[in-house]
């Protein structure tokens, strides 16, 4: 899945956030940058990323999560200048953000993260766009997820 993740940022730039050396070993076979976040776990880890790549001059950024095993075209979200958010199949979870790095953003995964990530962009006062890709709105949190063949999202 994750491979699909990668192939579906196209040309974009691609950093994996990760505290794993195998991880980090394969994202850098494919030439993804890496930032290493050890101990911070999800939402420590994304907003590091965030702050990393700010600093290396990033001005927006695309958070993409390896579970997404129909991912597709990523670089489209792009191209608003707000808040981006593709909320999960069951509207529960956010299972791509595109954030600008300077806005402050906090996140915060888990159950119920759309809602959080909603009422973030709201209390940042950013303009925020929700996206229902059926696509990138298929992730994996239990293996019944896995059965996504009869999906209505891969007939899209």
């Amino acid at each position: 899945m994750a491979e699909r993740v990668l192939e579906a940022a196209g040309e974009l730039p691609v950093t994996v956030v990760c505290e794993d050396h195998d991880v980090a070993a394969w994202a850098r076979e494919r030439r993804a940058s890496v930032v290493w976040a050890r101990g911070l776990g999800l939402n420590g880890a994304v907003e590091l990323g965030v702050e990393t790549l700010g600093e290396q001059g990033f001005r927006q950024v695309i958070v993409a999560h390896a579970d997404l095993p129909l991912a597709s075209e990523l670089s489209g979200l792009a191209d608003f200048p707000g808040i981006t958010l593709v909320p999960d199949r069951r509207h529960d979870g956010t299972n791509v953000a595109c954030i600008p790095t300077r806005a402050g953003f906090r996140f915060g995964y888990g159950p119920g993260s759309f809602a959080r990530h909603r009422s973030e962009a709201e209390r940042l006062k950013v303009p925020l766009r929700v996206l229902r890709e059926p696509l990138l709105a298929w992730d994996v949190d239990l293996p019944e997820d896995l059965d996504f063949s009869s999906s209505a999202a891969t007939r899209h």
